[in-house]
């Protein structure tokens, strides 16, 4: 296993409490917020999945669908989902999932966010790379939208 390819991590300093990082993550309607998902009044509960459909222009058609695995309060939040499942017309649901971690530290000045999403060498050759490259520069864009999220009064 190459880890280059099979996951990609972020950190980020957060300059808000853990507290508050924590309701931005595990609040599925505050996640959707800033994640851009509709998840009005549903709840992310381990070992339940959650869906909504994309916010995000030119997206709004794809759902969002994730599998809940652990929830440890204000310390870690982990899911599954099939990552960039774009394709209106494939059935992902035979392809492996890869996992979403997010990881919560005190930190000088706030909260260190630690984002991991792993799995990638299982997903199907043809979709690997495109998948990999496709969350890897999302997730820069979401490391800024919980920054700004979390720091909004």
């Amino acid at each position: 296993m190459n880890a280059s390819t099979d996951r990609i991590e972020r950190k980020i300093l957060l300059k808000a409490p853990r507290s508050r990082v924590w309701r931005a993550l595990s609040n599925a309607e505050e996640f959707g917020n800033w994640f851009g998902v509709a998840l009005e009044g549903k709840a992310f509960v381990a070992g339940q999945r959650v869906q909504g459909y994309i916010t995000y222009p030119g997206y709004e058609h794809l759902l969002f669908d994730v599998l809940v695995e652990r929830m440890e309060p204000e310390r870690l939040l982990s899911m599954r989902w099939h990552p960039a499942a774009i394709d209106p017309a494939v059935d992902y649901s035979k392809e492996p999932t890869t996992l979403v971690v997010f990881e919560l530290a005190e930190a000088e000045g706030g909260t260190l966010l630690t984002l991991v999403e792993s799995g990638f060498d299982q997903i199907p050759p043809e979709r690997r790379l495109e998948a990999f490259r496709m969350n890897s520069g999302g997730w820069d864009e979401q490391m800024k939208n919980i920054e700004k999220h979390v720091a909004a009064p």
